[in-house]
C-alpha cells in the first residue's frame, strides 16, 4: 500500500492520508478580518472530495498589531468566530480535517495597514521588510501577545477546527525572536536557543492550558535562515525536542528569513534534509513542504523517512483537482 495514503495521527486527530495543504494567503478577507463569501468557495474548492488528509489554513492575525497585510483573516476578536465557524463546517463537510494558522508579523506587519508601528523582540530592521525600526517589545507586551495566542486559539477552538499552528516561520514575530538575525535582546528571551525559543513554549503553554491538552497544536518552524549569522539546523535540533516536550503535537518545518523557498533549489522537497535530522530527534510527525509537484516524489519522500507528511502548496493553488489525481496516481502504483 501506498505510505503516503495510510492514515496518521496528530495528537487525537486521525488524518485519512499524509497529504497536507499548507497556509497559503488568499488575501481574500474582509478589510476587518471576517471571513468572505470568496474565502468558503475557495476553500470549497480546494477540500471537494476529501483529497488532502489536513487543510491548514491560511495565516490568521492574532491581534491587530499583528497584521502582515490587507486581506488577511482575523482570529482577534469573538466576532470572527461565527464565519470561522462557516469555514470549519464547509471544510470538514468535504471530509478533510482542518486547523487554523496563528500568527503576529512583528517587525513584518505595515504601519499604513495597523496605524502602529511594528513590534519586534529588537529594534532591528526586518531584512524582509526593510522598512521603520520596529518597537522593542517588553516584557509585559510579550506576555500580552502571549494572552492574545492562547485567546486566538480558543475561538478557533469554538469555531470547531481540529486544532491550530502557530507560525514561527518566513520572518514573522515568532521567527523574530528564533533568529539570531532579529533577536538581539541581552534578557531571557535572547541569547542562546533555549531563551530564544521562550516566547514560543509561553505560546504553547497557554494554547494548551486554554484549550486543553487534547487540542492538537502544530508549529511552523523556519528552521534555517540560509544566511551567515541566522539560524541554523543545529538550532531547530534543539528548538524541536523543547517543542515535543512542550506538547507540540507536529512540526511543519519551512524556512526562516528565506521564506518557504531555498534560492537555487530545484529538487522537490526542498526541505528534506532538514526534515530528515528534525525527524531523528522527535517522535511526534514531521511535514515536509518545498516545490513538492509529483505524486511519486511525495511518496518517495515518506518512505525514505525524510517526513511523516507531506505539504503541496503551489500544485494545489494552481490545480484543484490535484490532490484527487495524485491518489488515483498512487493507488494505481500500489
Amino acid at each position: 500500500m501506498s505510505k503516503m495514503l495510510e492514515p496518521v495521527k496528530i495528537g487525537q486527530i486521525t488524518l485519512h492520508n499524509r497529504l497536507v495543504m499548507p497556509p497559503m494567503a488568499t488575501s481574500k478577507a474582509e478589510e476587518d478580518g471576517s471571513v468572505t463569501r470568496a474565502i468558503l468557495d475557495y476553500y470549497d474548492e480546494k477540500s471537494k472530495g476529501g483529497c488532502i488528509g489536513l487543510i491548514i489554513t491560511e495565516h490568521c492575525f492574532i491581534s491587530v498589531s499583528g497584521k502582515a497585510g490587507a486581506g488577511q483573516m482575523s482570529a482577534a476578536d469573538d466576532s470572527i468566530i461565527k464565519g470561522m465557524s462557516m469555514l470549519c463546517e464547509t471544510i470538514h463537510m468535504n471530509d478533510s480535517k482542518t486547523a487554523v494558522q496563528l500568527n503576529h508579523a512583528g517587525s513584518a506587519a505595515l504601519r499604513d495597514i495597523t496605524g502602529m508601528a511594528p513590534v519586534a523582540p529588537s529594534q532591528v530592521s526586518n531584512p524582509r521588510k526593510e522598512n521603520e525600526l520596529p518597537h522593542e517589545l517588553t516584557e509585559d507586551e510579550i506576555n500580552g501577545i502571549v494572552r492574545s495566542f492562547a485567546n486566538a486559539a480558543e475561538r478557533v477552538q469554538k469555531a470547531g477546527f481540529d486544532g491550530v499552528e502557530i507560525h514561527s516561520a518566513h520572518g514573522y514575530l515568532l521567527n523574530q525572536f528564533f533568529s539570531p538575525l532579529t533577536n538581539k535582546r541581552t534578557d531571557g528571551y535572547g541569547g542562546n536557543v533555549l531563551n530564544r525559543i521562550r516566547i514560543h513554549l509561553e505560546v504553547i503553554d497557554a494554547v494548551k492550558k486554554r484549550c486543553g491538552a487534547d487540542f492538537p497544536v502544530l508549529l511552523r518552524l523556519g528552521a534555517c535562515d540560509y544566511t551567515e549569522g541566522g539560524t541554523r539546523v543545529e538550532d531547530s535540533l534543539i528548538a524541536a525536542r523543547e517543542f515535543e516536550k512542550a506538547g507540540v503535537d507536529a512540526l511543519d518545518i519551512s524556512g526562516g528569513f528565506n521564506g518557504y523557498i531555498i534560492p537555487g533549489e530545484s529538487c522537490q522537497g526542498w526541505f528534506a534534509p532538514v526534515t530528515e535530522a528534525i525527524k531523528k530527534v522527535v517522535s511526534i510527525p514531521v511535514i515536509l513542504t518545498g516545490g513538492i509537484t509529483e505524486a511519486e516524489a511525495a511518496e518517495r519522500l515518506v518512505r525514505e523517512k525524510k517526513a511523516d507528511l507531506i505539504g503541496v502548496g503551489r500544485a494545489i493553488l494552481a490545480d484543484s483537482n490535484w490532490a484527487k489525481t495524485a491518489i488515483e496516481i498512487l493507488k494505481q502504483k500500489t
